[in-house]
C-alpha cells in the first residue's frame, strides 16, 4: 500500500471514529449531516485572492482547532461546543480520506496530499 493510501485510510478510520463517537454522545444525527459541510465556509477567502483563500481554508481545515475546541467542551461542559467540535474533525478527516488536503497558494487543487508519493 502506498503512503498516500495509507493516508487516505487512516483518515476515514479517523472519520469513522469521530462518527462514533457522535453518535456515542447520543446527538441528531441528521443534524452532524447537515453540518457536515459547514466547514467549507473557510473557502470564501478564494473570493479575494489565492493567498487569502489558502491561509483561510487552511486554518478552517488544520485539526489544531477543532481538537482544542473540543477539549475546551469537555472541560467546561459544553456539549453543544463539543458537538460542533466533532463534526469540524469529522469534516477534516473526510476530506483528507477523500484526498482534499492542505491548500498550497498556486491552485485550489494543489494540496499537500499530493505531494505524497
Amino acid at each position: 500500500m502506498s503512503l498516500r493510501k495509507w493516508i487516505h485510510f487512516e483518515y476515514a478510520v479517523g472519520f469513522l471514529v469521530c462518527l462514533s463517537f457522535y453518535i456515542y454522545l447520543d446527538y441528531s444525527i441528521l443534524l452532524f449531516v447537515f453540518l457536515l459541510l459547514v466547514p467549507d465556509i473557510f473557502m470564501i477567502g478564494y473570493l479575494f485572492s489565492k493567498k487569502t483563500g489558502s491561509t483561510i481554508y487552511n486554518l478552517g481545515h488544520s485539526i489544531t482547532l477543532p481538537i482544542l475546541l473540543i477539549l475546551l467542551a469537555v472541560l467546561n461542559e459544553f456539549p453543544n461546543v463539543l458537538m460542533a467540535g466533532v463534526i469540524w474533525l469529522a469534516h477534516i478527516c473526510l476530506d483528507r480520506s477523500l484526498g482534499f488536503g492542505l491548500k498550497y497558494e498556486r491552485s485550489f487543487k494543489d494540496t499537500h496530499l499530493q505531494r505524497i508519493e
